[in-house]
């Protein structure tokens, strides 16, 4: 699988430019589900520059499993 973590980085910051448009428009519970995803996406983009693989959608999970990488 080629190594993509910057486009998962780029997406990761428009995301959270979305989510700060949904929250000035009042739109709070797509500015919390974007800005989730925004999160989600910097992470992957962080294991794919780690060359691991991420699994899940939990960002919590997600960190974790990059402590028990010693990350």
């Amino acid at each position: 699988m080629p190594e993509r973590s910057s486009d998962w980085f780029k997406q990761a910051k428009r995301d959270l430019e979305s989510a700060r448009s949904q929250l000035k428009e009042g739109f709070f519970e797509w500015a919390c589900f974007i800005s989730q995803q925004a999160a989600e996406k910097a992470v992957k983009a962080l294991y794919q520059k780690l060359s691991g693989q991420a699994w899940g959608h939990s960002v919590y999970d997600l960190l974790r499993g990059l402590q028990e990488r010693g990350c």
